[in-house]
């Protein structure tokens, strides 16, 4: 791919043609990426070391965090947040490749069809999301955690390990949640502008 190429292709990621899209992409990603990346390595960074049980044994401790923790929530958020920026990096490649200007992204019924398709692709990605870290997550943390050892043929089945910091990652929880909601009312309200400028309440940019 060309320098031309790639310009147009980071051009089109960072200035959508809509003025709610770019307000998605420059302020709400950035802080979302920041609220993770810094605030999320400082609330689980250390969790798995903290993370204690009784009896405090090593292989004890793996296993239950293990069942405790699935996956973890930073990489479970990294792989919301990539993936949902998918269908709109796909849609910008496609511009770039076939020189598609950002004003005409709105003019041609095609083009912006497409984009359209795009953003509420996005928004049944961050529902999917919202769905399995309820399923993974819960809304809350508790202060304790009752294990099932039975697989590692322990005297009792079910043991007691305490959670490091729960109250606030049930804080963190209910954070990454908002930043979900708000990301899909932000979408629709993207398609809504795209509508109101194809019906011409709206200038184009």
């Amino acid at each position: 791919m060309s320098p031309n190429y790639m310009r147009s292709f980071s051009e089109g990621c960072l200035r959508p043609p809509t003025v709610i899209g770019q307000f998605h992409t420059l302020f709400f990603g950035s802080v979302r990426m920041f609220f993770l990346g810094v605030l999320g390595f400082a609330v689980y960074g250390n969790e798995a070391l903290h993370f204690s049980c009784d009896p405090d044994k090593r292989e004890v401790n793996l296993f239950c965090y293990n069942q405790f923790r699935p996956i973890t929530p930073q990489v479970f958020w990294a792989l919301q947040l990539v993936i949902v920026l998918v269908p709109g990096a796909f849609f910008h490649l496609y511009a770039a490749c076939k020189s598609i200007k950002q004003e005409d992204i709105l003019q041609k019924s095609f083009y912006s069809g497409f984009y359209t398709f795009s953003v509420f692709l996005r928004i049944i990605l961050e529902a999917v999301a919202f769905w399995l870290q309820i399923q993974l997550f819960g809304f809350k943390v508790n202060a304790i955690y009752m294990c099932d050892v039975g697989a590692l043929e322990k005297k009792f089945n079910i043991i007691r390990c305490m959670v490091p910091e729960h109250f606030e990652k049930t804080i963190f929880l209910i954070a990454m949640y908002t930043f979900t909601v708000i990301t899909v009312v932000l979408c629709v309200a993207e398609i809504f502008e795209i509508s109101c400028r194809r019906l011409g309440f709206l200038k184009t940019q």
